[in-house]
């Protein structure tokens, strides 16, 4: 049986097995206070635009249903707390 002595390091993705020492900022690192601004807004409003953005009656269906969800949240709190507050003046009252 033969023994396997040597090993071979898997790299990072992206970085070559003889670049061992850890990478510092690069391009990125180099701009100014302004350009990584401009930057970050271009990456911004790239990422809006790969929203899908719902109708405007998708949109009014969404907000029906969460006004009427929280109605009824809002109800069942306030049934739960009336009962809990004549609970509480029949013990103690």
């Amino acid at each position: 049986m033969a023994e396997i002595t040597d090993t071979a390091e898997v790299p990072e993705p992206g970085r070559s097995s003889d670049d061992n020492k850890p990478r510092r900022g690069g391009r990125r690192g180099k701009k100014g206070p302004l350009a990584r601004l401009g930057l970050f807004y271009r990456q911004i409003v790239a990422e809006l635009r790969k929203v899908v953005w719902p109708t405007r009656h998708q949109l009014t269906t969404y907000t029906i249903v969460v006004i009427i969800f929280v109605l009824i949240i809002i109800g069942l709190v306030f049934v739960i707390d009336y009962g809990f507050s004549e609970a509480v003046d029949f013990v103690f009252g």
